[in-house]
């Protein structure tokens, strides 16, 4: 009968070791943002919990006339029927307002939201029905890395946010007008340096305009 060596038991016991390490870094990275995360970086009066989270400015200064106008103007519609302007001018608005990138995977080539992805939309739908949020216009920005065509990832890019925006009505009752879904391609990546990464395939949420200012 085979009777292990004290250096044989040693490796046995540092590998389980190792994996046991291993298993405990996985669930780390693949743990999922909470709803009081996306509470914090959405709310202007909140310190971001970032940890790895990619959080924007916390100043929410008021919209002026015109930025108000606008705005109004392009609540409820169709995420395709902004323009190139119309979607600069946005990008322009939510520049300084407070935001927050989710990693938000799809299936392969489509707008379903993956499995693995539904915990983190799940905080993001009851954070914005919290009683801080509930009721301010966010916007709902889609973005792709750099694979494909333009207008491929133009599309694609749309029609992720899209199902972002489905999902939460359906599921947890927002007013759809109270999201405005805008895709930006690959025109717009978070690492320049690197376009095919994965930080650059994300969905970006940011409260444009307060409850307390927005006009229902």
């Amino acid at each position: 009968m085979f009777k292990p060596s004290a250096t044989t038991a040693m490796l046995s016991i540092m590998t389980m070791a190792a994996v046991l390490s291993l298993g405990t870094v996985a669930v780390r990275a693949a743990e999922d943002v909470t709803e009081d995360q996306i509470l914090r970086a959405l709310s202007p009066d909140k310190k971001p919990l970032t940890r790895g989270l990619s959080a924007g400015p916390q100043t929410s200064p008021g919209l002026n006339d015109e930025q108000a106008k606008f705005v109004q103007s392009i609540r409820g519609r169709a995420t395709r029927s902004l323009s190139s302007a119309e979607r600069e001018e946005i990008a322009t608005i939510v520049q300084d307002r407070p935001k927050i990138d989710l990693e938000i995977n799809f299936d392969y080539n489509s707008a379903d939201i993956s499995a693995k992805s539904l915990a983190s939309v799940q905080a993001l739908g009851r954070a914005l029905v919290n009683p801080e949020l509930k009721g301010s216009t966010f916007v709902v920005a889609g973005h792709t890395d750099a694979a494909g065509g333009e207008d491929y990832n133009q599309g694609l890019s749309e029609r992720r946010a899209d199902a972002i925006k489905r999902y939460l009505v359906d599921k947890y009752g927002i007013n759809g007008t109270d999201l405005v879904t805008v895709g930006y391609g690959k025109s717009k990546l978070k690492d320049p340096g690197h376009p095919m990464a994965e930080v650059n395939r994300r969905v970006q949420v940011v409260n444009m305009e307060n409850k307390t200012t927005a006009s229902k």
